[in-house]
């Protein structure tokens, strides 16, 4: 009686919840909630429920402690760090590392083929040490080198939107546009959703331009690997 032994109900959905409508659903449930985190995701509505643990459907006992991030008002701000000078590979992991991300590439010709011309941010330079929030984008300028301006585009099918993008940078290449189909519904299932087809496709045989854009299809459904393609789909 006092463990509530063999009674258990799934866990409530608490993303994108303020603390006060969490704190309410909680009661509600006979759960008790704690904020554990706060953290910046620009995804999400600010003030929000970002992450739970127990995750959601999943059976618990009567006044179980549920933990929850929040996503924070105001976001982190970081440090720029310098890449101008650095190959394309050590920028990529100096930005990471600073928790930036990478946005678009551009190449314009230069004899250091791959290093980074200029670093970027909201279309405008940026220099080092300036404060910026963490999660922002940096796009780069790269220089093409004197040959050889050409790259092949990487194999992506099955792969995360993530592991793609990191494929994709590698290669010198940018994501052109990501297209969900009706299987992903919300921002957790496009995290797990995986691509069931690229244009242009993965080709050893044949180059593409340096900085071109590679436009890719995401789905929940596996069936859809082994399926000719059925989208009419206007890519410009």
């Amino acid at each position: 009686m006092f463990t509530h032994h063999g009674k258990s109900k799934p866990v409530p959905d608490f993303y994108g919840l303020t603390f006060f409508e969490a704190g309410e659903l909680a009661e509600q449930e006979k759960l008790r909630i704690e904020i554990i985190d706060s953290v910046y995701d620009y995804n999400a509505e600010r003030g929000t429920i970002v992450e739970q643990k127990p995750d959601f459907g999943k059976n618990v006992k009567k006044n179980r402690r549920i933990f929850l991030s929040i996503n924070a008002v105001n976001p982190e701000m970081v440090t720029m760090p310098g890449v101008v000078g650095v190959s394309h590979r050590q920028a990529k992991a100096l930005i990471d590392a600073s928790g930036l991300k990478v946005g678009r590439l551009s190449y314009l010709p230069d004899v250091a083929k791959n290093n980074v011309l200029k670093q970027k941010y909201q279309g405008k330079e940026i220099e080092e040490g300036v404060s910026i929030p963490k999660g922002s984008v940096i796009d780069l300028v790269l220089g093409t080198g004197l040959s050889n301006r050409e790259t092949i585009v990487p194999q992506l099918i099955g792969l995360n939107y993530e592991d793609a993008r990191n494929k994709v940078l590698h290669a010198s290449l940018n994501i052109g546009v990501a297209l969900y189909d009706e299987t992903v519904e919300n921002l957790d299932d496009s995290t797990q959703a995986f691509i069931w087809k690229q244009n242009p496709e993965f080709d050893e045989d044949k180059l593409t331009p340096l900085g071109s854009p590679v436009y890719l299809w995401f789905t929940m459904d596996s069936t859809r690997l082994s399926r000719s393609d059925t989208l009419d789909v206007n890519i410009e």
